[in-house]
Formats: C-alpha cells, structure tokens, sequence
C-alpha cells in the first residue's frame, strides 16, 4: 500500500498496521517509529478517530518501551478526542498498558468501562480482549473464580472471531488461573499447549516463559526454570523486545538463580532489573525487584544492619503495593533481625509473615508457618515450633497429593525444607532421639510411600515413549557407523527429535492428576519390633552435621558423628577407588587400588557413623542414609564389612518393602539386553538354577515384552547397560533390544517384580531431589511391591560380574535374603581384586 504512494488516511492505516505487527513481534523501537509516521499522516487527515486510534497504538508502543509518561500522556490525549466503539478500545488499550505496569485497580477501572462500551456496541471482538485481559487483572488482585469467568467467556468470543493468536493467549492465562488457585499440573498442561500452538504460529510471546517459570518455580522445578528464564533473556535482547518484558525476564531469571542456590547471579540480575523498573516508572515492580535483592544479598552471607533497613523498605514497598508476596519479604527481614539479635524485630516480622498460614495457596501457607515457627523459636516454645512445622508441611503434603507425577511430588518438597531443617535443629538439640527419628521419617522419602499415576494402556505417553525408543535406537545405529557429513546430519536429527520426544514424555507425565491417599506416620514401636535382631542406622543432616540414630533391642540412640561435607568427599573418594580397582591390571596398579579401597573404608566410617560404629549390635543392618548420601559402598566401612547390609530412603519405605506380599508362584524373568562385553554370559547358567524360568534375549528382550514379564514375578534379572541421566533422572534407563527402559517405563507396571537384580552401571544410583526425596530407576520400584533390589553404585566390570551373580542366585535359591546372599558373596570373593570390587559395587535396596 505504501508503495502505491497512497493518501494520508490509508498511509496513516499502512503505518499504523507495520507498527502493531512489529511491536507484537518484539521490535518496539521499529514500531514507534512507524507510529510517529502514523500519527504524522494521520493529522494531515483531520479526522479525529483517526488520529486517536494512531495516538492509543502509540501509547502501548511508548510504554512496552519504557517512556511510560510519554505513552500515557499519548492516551490522554486520544480520549480526548474518540467516541463511541473506538473510546471503547482505546480504554482496553489503555488498560492492558496499566496491566504492563503493574497499575492493576487502574486497570480494572479502565477494563470495566471499556466492556461496557464495546458490549453496547457489539463490537465483539474487542470485547474478547478487554474481557480478557480483565481476567488477568482479576488473577493479579487474587480473585481467581472471577478471573476464571472472565477466561472462560472471553474464549467463547475468540472462538467466533477466528483470531487464532489471541485464542492462545486465552489458554495461557487460564494456565495462569489454574496456578493461581495451586493446580500445577493443570497449569503445566496448558502451558505446554499454548507453547505448542505459539510455535505453530511462530510468535514469541515473553510473558509465557514469565508465567511458566512462576510455575516451574512453584513445583520445585528451579532448574527448569533457570533455563527457561535464561532463554526468554537472550531471545528478547538478541531480537530488540518490550523492554518492560525485557526487565521482568530479567527479575524472573534472578529469581531462578536464587532459587538454584547462586545468589551472586541473582544479584546482577535483580540490580539490572530494578534500574529498569524504576527508569519506566513501575513501582509494583520495583517492590518486588528490591525484595528478590534483599534475598540474594542475605543468601550470599551479607548480614548487616543496612540489609535490615533494605529489607524493611522492600516490605513496605510491597505492602503498599498491595502484593502478596509481603509475608516472603517479612520473613527475610525476621531473619536479618534474628541474626543481628534483634529479637522484638524479628519476632514483630516473623508474627506478621505468619498471618498468611490460615489462607491462600498451600505454598503461602507453608511460608506462613515457617513465619510461626520462626516466632515460636525466638520465643523459646518448642511445641507451639514442632505443632506449626507440622502444620506446614501438612500444607505442603495437601497440595503434594493433587500431582500424579513422582518428580513433581519429589521436587515440590523443596517448599518445604526450611520447616523441615528447623524441626530437626530442634529436635537434635533437644537430645530427644525418638523425636528425632519422628521428624527425620516426616523429612524425607515421602514421594516413595505412593506410586505414580499410571496412565491407561493406550494413553498418548506410552505411544512417545515407543517413538523415543525407536529414535533413540537409530541415535546408536548411527552412532557406531562412519563420522561422514551425512551422518552428522543425521545424528544431529536424531537428537533433537530425542529431546523433542523427552520434552513431551515429560511434559505428559508432569500433566498427570493426583489421586493419592495421605502417608501416614511411622510408628516407632511397631519399627523396633519388626527389626527383631536387625539394628537400622537412620542418617540424619542437621545444619551440614550428621547425627546418626541408632535403632534396634527396643531402643533408638542419638551420636554425633562427622560433617556432611567430609562423608559426601570421603563417598566420591570409594566410589573412584572401586572404579580404578574394578579395572586395574594385575601388578603394581591392581596393589595399589587395593590400598586406596582399604584405605577409603575407615573414611567413611569417621563421616558417617563415628562412635555410632561401636553399637550395631551382632545382626543384619539396614542403612537409611540422606538423600545426597545414598550411593555409598556400604561394605567396605569396616564394621558393616562381614554383615547383611540393606539401605532404604526411610525407616517407613524399609516396613513397606518388608510388608510386600510375596507372589505364590515363584517366577523368574531373566533378560539379556544388547552390546554387553560379555554378553550377559551368566544368564544360561542362572536359568538352570530355577524351575519356572523364562529367558528374553535378542528381539524377545524389548520393552513391552520385559515389562510383561517382569510384572509380578518373583524374580527378575536384567544383565544390560545402565545409563543414569544426571540432567533428568526419570530418564535414566537399560538399553533393551528395541531401546531404552526408562523409569517412566517402569512406572507403567501393574506390580513390581518382588525382587529384582539390576547388574547394570550406576542402576543404583539415585538423584536428590526436592527435600529429602529420591528419584532414579529403582526409587519407582518400592512403592509398586518391591520388596528388594540388588543394584550398581559404580560402573561395573561386565566379565567379573558374571560369576558374582551366579553366585548370588544360588544363595537366593536357598532361600536367603538379598543382602544375606550379598554379604556371602562379599566374603567368597577370596584375593581376587576386580571380583571383590565388583562385589562391594553392588549394593541390596529394600528389606529382602
């Protein structure tokens, strides 16, 4: 049209059109100055509408930029002039700016007078938008159920309009709407169709990546967050953006560092973000901007009197804001009180942080029971302490239970670690061990208690996870053929088609509803009896220090032993040295492994046990270690070396895998995956041992088949490759015929094999998660009847683990225990370095 040298009135539209196309694709700059040329043709018009129209479009444009006086100034001047359905959209315009701004009652006020007007006028299409974007000031100032209607009705609009863009924004804010009243799941699900369907249409819209990481955040996913946050930065600064969304990315990101524990990260960011902030006049966010500083510099150590006087400003700032993070920044400034010993400050900012326990979203609540016991502690009240811990974290447990996923049920537990560390500095102090013992078991391994949801037969995850078995099948073909171009190419498909389908296998998974009944609590007498003449060590983490619980002959005793620190480097330290001595070379090298094993043993012992050591009593012990300390060779701490070892994530997973009800046929699956060194040569010989056998090897070894047949059995026996995915456990895996068997695999079982030997790489090997959660392969086994597992901490030698395993099964056969039969394998390794090392690699999980 411009081209065609039109007259102003059509140059004026062409203008303003190129503008709202390249404000709308993050090109501010651009489009105000196609605006100026709008508004300049528009006045050669005359026309009064016109040039309001133009004058509200450069509004927005000013104020995405960040000259918020000048784009207001520009609405000013539009209403001026405009009348009937076009004072209507100018309103809604100038609503969705104040929205922009963090101005929400100006907002509404302005929404409400333009649905009004554009209603009387049937001007449907705009009444779909300021209909809209009411909704999100109504999710802004908390009032979900009206936020939810007015979602609701302005995507019944929508869909009459055909404007597919802003159908999408209608489900991204219903994402929103379902975070807002703590459906996570619902929320992660519309989050991930409305990125589907923004990508279809090729349009980056900032605010999604905000409200997701809100989400992420929200469900413990801080990780995911970061990325996401970092992401939406560098796309908005290398394609010139809204520099009001630019700012809150940055905020977000901040935010996520601090979340992630990298307070210095959160600093820069939070320092960038406020300058913004306050250079487009956005006092709402430079509340919020000061108070994720305030938490970044405590984070980093920064105590100081200045800190408090900043914090105390943050919490005035957000209380006149009207935000409802107000208690979070009342809580920091307690503790800043608190350290400085300040003690009626901190008790005045820790009881008003608590007023948020009795409403609002569970995590609110949680927060404002840490507010509570915070000013219990400084009150010296220990049972009004315990009785608000539990009551947060029963806040915690409340909304836990509406997700289906085992890692978001893990993750989400993070909410809850400040409660649960001052529970345990209290009751360690208190030198009271069944107390103790008591709040350690509500601390940790809860996710564990319940399986996941499993979806039906012919649900969408399980068809994802046969195509990612297949791609990730060809990734290995195409990994073993020649490095030409072609095969690059290929390889670099196959990949992101893998991360595409994990993405989605993820994100159906993280979708899916709760509908679990409530954990209960350990009882520490029935635990005792079951121990009979067994003794449970329960590992315990207070402020970076273990304390060790010894459990057994009816009593529960309390020793301190090393830091935390020192066991987690004395772990690594065994864990290397049985890797080097699983793989030396008779001579000087395999001598000298041997010595760095020995010696690593008495290392561990200091760490994590100390005097504890002295009391195991003469029977079988089982292990239940912190989370971070799980995959530890047990065996070689001298005073576990000649017992039956078992390691549970709690004293409550231990009595259920000891409840588990034993299969009256004793069935026995064996299964030989692909590309094993020594090709799973114990599988013949371990066949012959048992009666009702069924061997899977070559094409009979893929998934659906192994699933089939492990379901229920006895005993099941995988001689494959392990692969533990650090970056996202729940695809860690054993290589099957037709692919991977991930954990999202081993979820879909009906019931778990009741025992199960996994002589794989690192397939014991589980990720910490949330607070005191596990998450891996085996940790989707216990709560479907496992009742125990024998699996690898460290990669292990495939030629030396096959005679250690025949071994192992004719002890089962006699009908020992896992570990009873492990600590006979341990014991007949003779002098035979790389045998030992492979024995003491394996370690039994559960209670058989």
């Amino acid at each position: 049209m411009l081209s065609a040298e039109p007259d102003p009135y059509d140059a004026s539209v062409a203008h303003q059109a190129a503008a709202i196309v390249l404000r709308e694709f993050d090109d501010v700059e651009a489009a105000v100055r196609e605006l100026g040329a709008a508004l300049s043709f528009a006045r050669r018009t005359g026309s009064p509408q016109r040039i309001a129209d133009v004058l509200a479009s450069r509004g927005v444009a000013l104020v995405y930029s960040g000259r918020t006086a000048g784009g207001l100034a520009a609405f000013d001047e539009a209403l001026t002039v405009a009348s009937g359905a076009l004072a209507g959209r100018i309103l809604a315009r100038r609503g969705m700016a104040f929205i922009a701004l963090g101005r929400y009652p100006a907002a509404m006020a302005d929404l409400r007078q333009a649905v009004t007007v554009l209603r009387r006028a049937g001007d449907d299409l705009w009444t779909a938008r300021a209909v809209s974007a009411r909704g999100v000031v109504h999710l802004a100032l908390g009032s979900t159920s009206r936020a939810d209607a007015d979602l609701a009705a302005a995507e019944e609009l929508f869909a009459t309009t055909n404007q597919q863009l802003e159908l999408v924004y209608t489900i991204h804010n219903r994402a929103f709407c379902a975070y807002s009243v703590g459906d996570l799941p619902a929320a992660l699900a519309y989050f991930d169709d409305a990125a589907t369907r923004y990508r279809q249409l090729n349009v980056f819209v900032p605010a999604l990546s905000l409200d997701r990481c809100a989400v992420l955040l929200a469900a413990g996913l801080t990780a995911d967050a970061l990325i996401e946050a970092n992401t939406a930065v560098q796309a908005i600064e290398q394609g010139g953006g809204q520099a009001t969304a630019k700012a809150e990315l940055l905020l977000m990101a901040a935010s996520c560092a601090l979340a992630t524990g990298s307070p210095r990260t959160a600093m820069i960011g939070a320092r960038l973000a406020l300058r913004l902030f306050r250079s487009q006049q956005r006092d709402w966010w430079q509340a919020r901007a000061g108070a994720v500083l305030c938490q970044a510099k405590y984070a980093d150590g920064q105590v100081s009197v200045g800190l408090l006087h900043e914090s105390e400003r943050a919490v005035a700032a957000l209380d006149a804001a009207g935000s409802r993070e107000t208690a979070l920044a009342h809580l920091l400034a307690g503790r800043v009180a608190a350290d400085l010993r300040r003690g009626r400050e901190a008790e005045a900012h820790f009881a008003a942080a608590a007023r948020s326990r009795l409403r609002g979203p569970a995590i609110a609540r949680a927060s404002g029971w840490l507010g509570e016991a915070l000013a219990a502690q400084a009150a010296g009240d220990q049972r009004r302490l315990f009785a608000a811990c539990r009551n947060g974290l029963s806040a915690l447990e409340e909304h836990r239970r509406t997700f289906g996923a085992s890692e978001l049920r893990a993750q989400v537990t993070s909410h809850g670690a400040g409660l649960a560390a001052l529970a345990l500095r209290q009751a360690a102090g208190a030198r009271q061990p069944r107390l103790l013992l008591a709040w350690s078991e509500r601390c940790r391994a809860t996710t564990l208690a319940v399986p996941a949801v499993r979806p039906g037969p012919d649900s969408a995850i399980n068809a994802d996870l046969a195509a990612l078995r297949q791609v990730a099948r060809l990734l290995d073909v195409s990994r073993r053929s020649g490095l030409t171009a072609a095969v690059r190419a290929e390889q670099a498909r196959l990949e992101r088609e893998q991360l595409r389908l994990e993405r989605l296998v993820r994100g159906r998974a993280l979708g899916a509803r709760g509908t679990h009944r409530k954990p209960g609590a350990i009882d520490i007498a029935d635990l005792l009896d079951q121990l009979g003449d067994a003794t449970l060590i329960e590992i315990v983490e207070v402020d970076g220090l273990v304390q060790v619980l010894v459990c057994g002959s009816g009593r529960v005793r309390q020793f301190a032993a090393g830091q935390v620190g020192d066991a987690a480097q004395a772990a690594a330290f065994a864990c290397f040295a049985l890797r080097r001595m699983a793989r030396s070379r008779p001579g000087h090298e395999q001598d000298s492994a041997t010595a760095i094993v020995r010696s690593a043993g008495p290392k561990l012992s200091g760490a994590l046990l100390g005097p504890a050591a002295r009391h195991l009593g003469e029977g079988p012990v089982v292990v239940v270690p912190p989370a971070r300390l799980h995959a530890i060779p047990w065996s070689l701490i001298p005073a576990l070396a000649d017992r039956a070892v078992s390691v549970a994530p709690s004293a409550a997973a231990w009595l259920q895998a000891r409840a588990a009800a034993r299969p009256a046929r004793r069935r026995v699956t064996l299964v030989r995956g692909p590309g094993l060194i020594a090709d799973g040569a114990e599988i013949p010989d371990i066949a012959g041992l048992y009666d009702d056998v069924t061997v899977l090897a070559g094409g009979d070894a893929a998934a659906s088949k192994v699933l089939a047949a492990l379901d229920g059995a006895w005993l099941g026996h995988i001689a494959a490759h392990g692969t533990f995915r650090g970056d996202s456990p729940m695809f860690s895996s054993l290589r099957m015929h037709d692919g991977p068997l991930t954990v999202y695999d081993f979820e879909q079982l009906e019931r778990a094999p009741y025992q199960l030997i996994l002589p794989s790489c690192d397939s014991g090997v589980l990720a910490p998660a949330g607070a005191g959660e596990l998450i891996g392969l085996v940790s989707s086994l216990l709560p479907l009847g496992t009742a125990g597992i024998v699996a690898a901490i460290v990669p292990l030698n495939d030629v030396a683990v096959a005679p250690v395993m025949v071994e192992l099964h004719r002890h089962l056969r006699e009908g020992r225990t896992l570990a009873e039969s492990m600590r006979i394998v341990r014991s007949t390794a003779g002098a035979d370095p790389v045998r030992q090392a492979t024995a003491a690699s394996l370690i039994a999980l559960g209670a058989s």
